[in-house]
């Protein structure tokens, strides 16, 4: 039986895994599990196609340890006893155990005491969020990674690797892929390098070679394989951005048919992560002190987007467009933050003042550090005047109010009475 590409290539060493360079870059944390050949068990959590098979496999190849997978789901307690036999005869296990989330009392409790003895090394993968949807008997006993979507550039890597494998990848084939076709693979899969891995397979096989032996895969097979479009055709390129960009301003602009509109056409193209982080971004920079509460329910929709991906996303995610369309808006705080930096680049910053600067140690008092300073909470209303800012930006103003909501309008009355002189 021919094993799917994505199969294929999973790495057989730490050093050929993509992505997660927070977990097995060198020097982290995983890496040095293999690098001192002291595995202990964990659960690696997160999206579909990520790596978190991978991993396991690579920690497996990099130790030299047996390695065994099983679904928690669909193997039986027997397998379990199959692998815990094994692990005795000789000495230890890799037990990669999909879907660990939907672990039963009966397999849990056999499991146990193989962990405790450290017979049977746990790599337990799921996507569900293992504080919630895992016994604590078993987190207990595991340490808990996380595990992020891969980058666009991440994704194009493993892919030139298939296609210049002539082993496990598709180095036998002549493949022609045009850089449309490889930006679509590489975009439209949002970080998950096994949808991207079939669809170039899929893409590849189903594709006749020209008279000259060469498979030509364009941006419409891409397209076709992934039952996605890409968001453009135009020459350049510019317009995935261009409809990003007309997405954040449709909504700065208050146009809620606008952004859905634009809405709709990064959902079609599969661009999730994309639409998740720009509206992160928007709603604390275009509508931030104006409706904080707004802000935080963006915030919420694009976590329960995450949480059940498309399509069904798009359902929080219009939520929370047509909230931020329709909402009053202020760039106040992005605009004070970045005065506030520009001052610090130009050096500006100078020394804290004495009377602000650490007191909590001995000597401090003989070096002037903390004398005269006034503790709010002891006067009226938990305010008093003083300098806080350093003497060469004393009379900065990086905060400007905008009366545009009444949250704002409030911060604007408590900023009159704590800075009378910088109305």
């Amino acid at each position: 039986m021919i094993q799917p590409l994505a199969y294929r290539m999973r790495p057989q060493s730490i050093d050929e895994i993509v992505g997660q360079e927070h977990l097995v870059a060198e020097g982290k944390i995983i890496w040095r599990m293999v690098e001192a050949k002291r595995l202990s068990s964990m659960i690696l959590y997160g999206p579909p196609g990520i790596g978190k098979t991978s991993i396991a496999s690579a920690i497996a190849g990099s130790t030299k340890y047996a390695f065994r997978t099983l679904n928690a789901a669909t193997n039986s307690k027997k397998d379990l006893e199959i692998v815990a036999e094994e692990a005795k005869m000789s000495g230890s296990v890799v037990l990669l155990l999909d879907e660990i989330h939907r672990l039963d009392k009966p397999k849990q409790d056999f499991l146990l005491p193989h962990l405790e003895s450290g017979r049977i090394v746990l790599i337990g993968a799921t996507t569900e969020n293992p504080y919630i949807s895992i016994h604590p008997a078993i987190r207990s006993r595991a340490q808990i990674f996380e595990l992020i979507p891969l980058t666009e550039q991440e994704i194009r890597i493993g892919l030139n690797r298939a296609i210049k494998d002539d082993q496990n990848g598709l180095g036998n084939l002549n493949l022609k892929i045009e850089e449309k076709a490889m930006t679509h693979l590489s975009r439209a899969t949002n970080g998950d390098m096994r949808g991207a891995l079939n669809a170039l397979e899929l893409a590849a096989m189903s594709t006749k070679a020209d008279n000259k032996g060469i498979v030509h895969i364009s941006l419409d097979i891409a397209e076709e394989c992934l039952q996605r479009k890409a968001l453009t055709h135009d020459k350049d390129g510019d317009a995935h951005y261009d409809v990003i960009s007309a997405f954040q301003k449709s909504i700065r602009g208050s146009d809620v048919h606008a952004a859905l509109h634009y809405l709709a056409r990064l959902v079609e193209a599969g661009e999730l992560q994309i639409i998740c982080r720009r509206l992160i971004i928007i709603a604390y920079e275009d509508i931030g002190l104006a409706n904080p509460a707004g802000a935080a329910r963006a915030v919420t929709a694009v976590q329960a987007a995450e949480k059940t991906g498309l399509p069904e996303a798009r359902i929080p995610l219009a939520n929370a467009v047509i909230e931020l369309s329709l909402s009053e808006k202020s760039n106040s705080a992005i605009s004070a933050i970045d005065a506030a930096l520009s001052d610090v680049r130009q050096n500006k910053s100078s020394h804290v003042p004495d009377h602000l600067k650490d007191a909590h140690y001995q000597g401090a008092k003989d070096l002037g550090r903390g004398v005269g300073y006034k503790f709010p909470h002891h006067y009226e209303n938990a305010w008093v005047k003083q300098q806080y800012l350093p003497d060469p930006l004393i009379r900065e103003k990086y905060y400007s109010p905008k009366a545009t909501s009444r949250f704002e309008s409030a911060l604007s009355m408590q900023y009159e009475k704590f800075h009378p002189d910088k109305k």
